[in-house]
């Protein structure tokens, strides 16, 4: 399988880039678009964010809306998926011994965020033991329902999961958990673009995902789709202009847009540049973004099983929860592992950078030394890069 299109991105044509996942990378037009804006705002600061802004705001949520089924009335950008999440962390009026059920494959910042917001409660912090391997999403249910209790509030699971890189049976959990009268907060980090999203059949209190990642838009988009009756008292991480603002008593815009919209001044371009980024990916083959999903997912599971036969380790996981990203288990063998500051490096990246020039996250599961190799697959990979990575982990882990 061929790249797609690599000359639309800007990434160094010395690395084997394997790690879309953590940050996305963005396009040349799609930056361009986004370089047009900043254009326009600078011209005339003012007149662009007292006039123009919001009716442009309208019409970029308009089409990111109807791209992953939400209505307009129920969305608002947000800067990461992070920032959707303690929205809705630090709205909740938790009672001591009420619970948050989260699982132990949870992004490390937004279940840190989720423990604070318990603390300060006097709630409790459920972790949810998902197996991994595993052999099928019944073993996700039987987890989260296990986890499950009179006292909670609010489950918080991944669509797609940061570490281990599994597609989640969001649907059948928010399900189980409306019939047992818990709202759930999915976090769809990693979810539009790589797999299809319908907000609305999903039926979830709230959802949160990124935009900078496979749907490929600017750092600094992201988005909240809140289910209506949950609108309510939900207010930004950032409190601004639209606490107190009258328009919604006077029917002119929603309490929730206001709210959302202007959390104090900032670089808005991300947020107007993602209909772009949605247009330009839509075009790179003749199916759409339907046949661009199916593409990198089958490029994500051919890699899984070259890296699998290559390092002599079994699937962790059915075909049926992989997306666009796998995660693979390494035998042991290589340097320590060790976290190195906020963010954990493996001593295995050194090497595979330094020496082989891939950029791939080793990433700890769950917990040093078990660990994993996690790669995505987006259009500017090809089958190639994963060829490179599969010998290079060979010459790596044999030292």
């Amino acid at each position: 399988m061929e790249p797609l299109s690599p000359d639309a991105w800007s990434l160094d044509p010395d690395v084997v880039f394997l790690n879309h996942g953590s940050f996305g990378a963005c396009p040349a037009p799609v930056r361009q678009a986004q370089d047009r804006w900043r254009a326009r705002l600078e011209a005339e600061p003012v007149r662009f964010f007292t006039r123009e802004l919001e009716p442009a705001l309208d019409a970029a949520r308009a089409q990111v809306a109807a791209f992953v089924g939400a209505a307009p009335e129920d969305f608002a950008f947000v800067r990461n998926a992070t920032a959707g999440c303690n929205a809705v962390l630090r709205s909740l009026d938790l009672a001591p011994g009420d619970e948050i059920v989260v699982t132990q494959h949870g992004y490390p910042a937004v279940t840190h965020a989720a423990r604070h917001v318990c603390e300060r409660a006097g709630a409790r912090l459920v972790t949810a033991q998902v197996p991994f391997p595993l052999v099928g999403p019944a073993a996700v249910q039987s987890a989260m329902r296990d986890a499950l209790s009179t006292r909670t509030q609010l489950v918080l699971v991944d669509w797609i999961t940061s570490p281990t890189a599994l597609v989640l049976p969001v649907a059948d959990i928010v399900r189980e958990c409306a019939a047992r009268g818990s709202d759930v907060l999915v976090d769809a980090a990693h979810a539009a673009g790589m797999v299809d999203v319908d907000c609305g059949s999903l039926g979830a209190a709230y959802v949160t995902g990124n935009l900078h990642k496979w749907v490929c838009a600017p750092k600094g988009a992201a988005f909240l789709v809140v289910r209506r009756d949950r609108q309510a008292g939900l207010q930004p991480a950032v409190l601004g202009h639209g606490l107190a603002s009258r328009r919604a008593a006077a029917g002119l815009r929603s309490a929730f847009h206001d709210a959302f919209d202007w959390c104090g001044t900032d670089d808005p371009t991300p947020w107007l540049a993602v209909p772009q980024a949605l247009e330009f990916l839509g075009t790179l083959l003749p199916g759409g973004w339907p046949a661009l999903r199916a593409r990198n997912r089958e490029l994500a599971l051919a890699a899984r099983r070259l890296l699998g036969t290559r390092l002599g380790v079994e699937e962790p996981a059915p075909a049926s929860m992989v997306g666009c990203m796998a995660a693979v288990p390494l035998p042991p063998g290589g340097p320590p592992a060790a976290p190195s500051g906020p963010l954990y490096v493996d001593p295995l990246q050194g090497p595979l950078y330094d020496v082989h020039r891939i950029q791939v996250p080793i990433v700890p599961f769950p917990a040093p030394p078990a660990r994993l190799v996690r790669v995505s697959a987006q259009a500017y990979n090809g089958f190639a890069d994963y060829a490179r990575l599969a010998d290079a982990l060979e010459a790596t882990l044999s030292r």
